[in-house]
């Protein structure tokens, strides 16, 4: 091969290592939730690429874990955004959802500590979803800009 192909390759190579984490901004709107490794890998991803995370709706269930995992520098809220938390469950073989009082606990550990002194405040996580919205949620996030 000529080797007037090198300082193009060396060229590539420093300016993919020199790149820096992602500026993307990921919108959750309408997230019901689902299976909680689901939302560990998919908000673990989004925090190393360093990507914004706007909520404009509501973030139920374990979608609440983008409190836990995504820096609060890195999240800001619109007027539409809502937080809906629930304790831990699991479903059995026959579909029967069974609470989980360890799970809960992990759950709740996992959240920052001004989420956990709302959660608190609010009587804990229990089955019914308690919802952290409007003043409340714009006291802890930024709006979007």
């Amino acid at each position: 091969m000529p080797m007037n192909w090198w300082p193009a390759l060396v060229g590539l190579l420093l300016a993919v290592a020199l790149v820096q984490p992602s500026s993307a901004k990921t919108r959750i709107a309408g997230d019901k939730g689902g299976p909680l490794g689901d939302y560990l890998l998919r908000f673990a991803a989004m925090r190393d690429a360093g990507e914004q995370v706007m909520i404009d709706g509501s973030c139920l269930s374990a979608c609440t874990l983008v409190t836990a995992l995504i820096p609060r520098n890195k999240i800001c809220i619109t007027e539409r955004a809502m937080l809906g938390f629930h304790a831990g469950w699991f479903e059995t073989k026959a579909g029967e959802r069974i609470s989980s009082p360890t799970g809960t606990g992990v759950l709740y550990a996992m959240y920052p500590p001004i989420i956990r002194r709302w959660i608190a405040r609010q009587g804990g996580l229990g089955e019914r979803m308690i919802v952290l919205e409007g003043r409340e949620l714009a006291a802890i996030y930024q709006p979007c800009k």
